[in-house]
């Protein structure tokens, strides 16, 4: 049976991240995509021009009618933008699909994409609810304090989200400055690094979409998280390496790469 991933996230009107990055990322990796859209965007590469929130209510009535129907045996959640989107959709969530949760906060333009007020409830009532938090290095820092740049710092912020109530947390390396990119997956079995070569360039647009997307696809088609996470590592390699060069700003990775 095609495996079925629910992602939840803002549309991006340039095609390289949120909802449009996931519906290419899954379908690359043999995914049934569906959509519960939080947001829509006017962006490009070099920004994101204008931000207009759907109603939270009808966000959870979105979730609520492919479930009842589609079903799913995954769901991404990316972008939420605000507190009344945060309320619903962990309200729509059931508890017996595997979440996978892409804390989006900052756009790779340096966009706000989370609302102050929000991050309060992302860390009450959404952290818990996932099998796997995916933040990058910005991210990590404003949920918990703490920037990691040694492995006992990746450990101790790892800690931090466990004991939020995250059954897992990959924190991405990318935006360090070092030339072997680090992410390291921190779980109650303990913590698993996977490395990867910088790929030059401003081709990135979306990054974190297509690895969240590529790990949830990979949950939802049985494998175990770590080999998940290592065909969504190697699928995002490829797919930063065969960006297309659209734009002229941070243009977008070709999420049709394969893993």
């Amino acid at each position: 049976m095609i495996a079925r991933i629910l992602t939840i996230a803002g549309s991006d009107s340039g095609g390289g991240a949120g909802i449009e990055a996931d519906i290419k990322t899954i379908s690359a990796l043999g995914g049934y995509a569906c959509t519960a859209i939080t947001a829509v965007t006017a962006q490009n590469t070099t920004g994101v021009y204008g931000i207009h929130f759907l109603p939270g209510a009808f966000v959870g009535l979105a979730i609520e009618t492919v479930l009842s129907d589609i079903g799913a045996d995954a769901i991404k959640i990316g972008m939420l933008g605000n507190a009344d989107i945060v309320r619903s959709v962990t309200a729509a969530l059931p508890g017996n699909i595997p979440v996978v949760l892409d804390p989006v906060m900052v756009a790779t333009s340096g966009a706000c994409l989370l609302e102050p007020d929000a991050i309060a409830l992302l860390r009450a009532e959404l952290i818990p609810r996932a099998v796997l938090i995916t933040p990058n290095l910005p991210e990590t820092l404003a949920l918990t304090g703490i920037l990691p740049s040694e492995a006992a710092d990746f450990e101790l912020a790892g800690g931090v989200f466990l004991g939020m109530g995250a059954k897992a947390v990959l924190i991405k390396g990318g935006h360090g400055d070092a030339e072997i990119i680090t992410d390291v997956l921190i779980h109650a079995g303990g913590m698993e690094t996977f490395t990867h070569p910088r790929i030059a360039g401003s081709n990135t647009h979306g990054t974190g979409c297509t690895l969240a997307s590529a790990i949830a696809t990979g949950i939802a088609q049985g494998m175990t998280l770590p080999d998940a996470v290592r065909r969504a590592c190697r699928h995002l390699q490829n797919a930063i390496a065969q960006a297309p060069g659209f734009g002229q700003g941070h243009g977008p990775v070709w999420h049709g790469a394969g893993g």
